[in-house]
């Protein structure tokens, strides 16, 4: 039995103790920042976890530990954690725009540290065992945490994958581009749709299956072949149209 310690539950903190398989993984502690509530999570898992704060938790002695705690708090957990750690556990962040040498604390101490990055919108702690179910999980650091990472990816169910750590900014670029772009755009549709006398709820719901049509075309084909519409036929004059329309 592997066992975990996660610091930061929010909702990818809690999406994994949630997500990790009870056969093959114990939550030893949750660790929170303040008052935070944890009883809903805490009281899913079996043992119950030690709910506590880092400042309060006297050792760590878990085989495990993720920092899933907002970017600027990573390194200061870190740095907490050196004088806290038990055994030789490998320690993992689960930012997207940092890599695993941000935890160079831990590592210039020889503790093996890496990052673990589910690349799938996480809305709250709950949805975690199925929206990590075939997601892809970014990994990167050093060997031994890469395989580490790898068999908790396959273990909850995803695809993990493998980058260099100094394209880890470059990746992260990548995925808001295609996630938050796209809501952000997505966004913008419906305003323009809702100035045509529609509500934006009706605005929302009649493009959504426009939406969806075009990532499944993005599923089956490349990028070019699923471009469609105006943006196919490379139509200037309905550009032109679509620009006197928003004036």
């Amino acid at each position: 039995m592997v066992s975990v310690t996660i610091i930061g539950i929010g909702r990818v903190g809690g999406a994994l103790a949630l997500s990790l398989p009870p056969d093959s993984y114990a939550i030893e502690n949750l660790i929170v920042h303040g008052g935070s509530d944890l009883e809903p999570i805490a009281q899913k898992l079996f043992p119950r976890p030690t709910v506590t704060t880092l400042a309060d938790l006297s050792e760590v002695a878990s085989d495990i530990v993720f920092i899933t705690t907002q970017d600027a708090n990573i390194v200061p957990a870190a740095k907490e954690l050196v004088s806290k750690l038990r055994k030789s556990p490998v320690v993992f962040h689960t930012s997207g725009s940092y890599a695993s040498s941000i935890l160079d604390d831990l590592r210039a101490v020889d503790y093996k540290t890496g990052s673990l990055h589910p690349l799938v919108s996480i809305s709250q702690a709950e949805s975690g065992p199925s929206r990590f179910r075939n997601a892809f999980f970014c990994i990167e650091g050093q060997i031994e945490a890469v395989e580490v990472g790898k068999q908790i990816a396959l273990d909850l169910g995803g695809q993990p994958f493998f980058i260099d750590t100094k394209f880890k900014t470059l990746y992260h670029a990548a995925a808001v581009t295609g996630c938050g772009h796209l809501v952000a755009l997505f966004d913008a549709a419906v305003e323009m749709m809702s100035k045509c006398g529609l509500s934006r709820d009706e605005s929302k719901n009649i493009l959504m299956p426009l939406v969806t049509s075009t990532v499944q075309n993005l599923s089956e084909q490349n990028t070019a072949a699923a471009l469609t519409g105006t943006f196919a036929r490379a139509d200037i004059e309905t550009f032109k149209r679509h620009l006197t329309a928003l004036n």
